[in-house]
């Protein structure tokens, strides 16, 4: 298994594919022009553990592109510079050949123009630091902390809010790899449909969904699948996937692919037996009505959270002013979470949800009513992309309508 996983190891490309090189080193330069100091980003190390492959830290490769672990890089106003780690025979013999930093190729093969061993990492910093006013990091990496204690006089900067700015707004060709990972996350669902049936186990509801984009070279997962029936579908992460599913159960699937590092995050809710109650359709056209409303009204400016009418708090509107529960109250209260993120690189993509929405931006817009006494829940999500006017909706190919849905599930 281990020298199966070297051999991968030494085909697979080193730099992220789908986005040319020229879009990393110009996310650098524009990012540059920003700092008034040094900002440090660790990459990923290697995996010690069997279970888990090896990803790059998503700062680091939207900056970089750059998938070997152990990489280190420097940034300044006025300089750049990528370090490397030196050579570990054994690790090798598992992992797959590395690039050095004196390789012949590594400038070429990073799109650096200074690429130094890992061991110049302290010293080089050092240097740099004589015209800093502030140091950058991520706060949760302990590596660059280490770092930056050595540089107890400069102010504190914040990598990941400063990086994030950038991220917020996606590239043409990033757009392109959203829509790709959509498409094979609405084609896993549909697989799934045609799957479910009183009697099955969420798991293999989950694995139908899963092995479509795997099959279409998707590299994992953008989160672990949830398959909640019954009275699972009130939990909003539920990823156990254990239980066996029966007739009259409603089917929540919230299910995304990850294909070329960028994720989609989709989400629908169907009958087990492909027949929703008249309860469960009352329910399920409420939380579809919300995000209807809360599609219509996206456009650059607009807010997903915060004070005013955000997007946020038109589909709570609806929910509240439509239908009841069981105790004739408004339903609200069972609008338990928020109505969207970001989404890229990460299936939850930093930034601020205050924000006003520029095009560009990606988000999802998840409604969902969840009411564990009737042992409903239901959430419809999709990912989108803000346009100048409004809105495309990159996973629109999965039927939402309740017609749509009864005529393809189990058939």
């Amino acid at each position: 298994m281990r020298l199966t996983l070297a051999l991968l190891a030494c085909l697979a490309p080193t730099f992220a594919a789908g986005i040319p090189q020229e879009d990393y080193k110009a996310r650098r330069a524009d990012l540059r022009k920003t700092l008034d100091g040094v900002m440090i980003l660790f990459g990923a190390d290697e995996p010690e553990d069997l279970h888990t492959s090896f990803f790059q830290e998503t700062n680091f490769l939207y900056l970089t592109g750059w998938r070997e672990p152990g990489a280190v890089m420097l940034l300044t106003p006025t300089e750049e510079a990528l370090f490397l780690p030196p050579r570990d025979a054994q690790s090798e013999n598992f992992t797959g050949r590395k690039t050095l930093a004196d390789d012949l190729d590594a400038t070429a093969k990073t799109g650096f123009q200074q690429v130094l061993p890992r061991a110049a990492v302290e010293s080089t910093f050092l240097h740099m630091l004589t015209s800093a006013r502030r140091v950058y990091t991520l706060s949760a990496d302990p590596r660059a902390q280490k770092l930056r204690s050595i540089a107890v006089l400069h102010e504190e900067g914040d990598a990941a809010r400063e990086i994030a700015r950038f991220r917020a707004v996606k590239s043409p060709a990033e757009i392109s790899l959203l829509a790709e990972a959509s498409n094979a996350t609405v084609a896993a669902h549909l697989a799934a449909w045609k799957k479910i049936k009183p009697g099955l186990f969420e798991y293999e509801v989950a694995a139908a969904a899963t092995n479509v984009y795997f099959e279409r070279g998707c590299e994992r997962s953008a989160y672990a699948p949830i398959v909640g029936s019954g009275a699972n579908t009130v939990v909003l992460h539920y990823m156990t996937n254990h239980r066996r599913l029966d007739t009259g159960d409603l089917v929540l699937m919230d299910v995304g692919a990850e294909c070329s590092d960028y994720a989609s995050d989709v989400t629908r809710t169907v009958p087990a037996n492909g027949k929703f109650t008249a309860r469960q359709r009352e329910i399920y056209d409420i939380v579809l009505g919300a995000q209807k409303v809360a599609i219509a009204a996206i456009k650059p400016g607009v807010h997903l959270r915060g004070e005013g009418r955000s997007l946020h708090q038109i589909a709570y509107d609806y929910i509240n002013t439509h239908g009841k529960d069981s105790h004739g109250e408004p339903l609200g209260k069972y609008f338990t979470h928020g109505l969207g993120h970001f989404v890229g690189l990460d299936v939850h993509d930093p930034g601020d949800l205050t924000w006003p929405l520029q095009a560009g931006m990606v988000i999802t817009i998840e409604p969902g009513i969840y009411i564990p006494e009737e042992n409903i829940g239901v959430r419809i999500e999709d990912t989108l992309v803000v346009t100048e006017n409004g809105s495309r909706n990159l996973s629109a190919a999965l039927p939402r309508e309740v017609g749509e849905i009864e005529k393809l599930v189990g058939k």
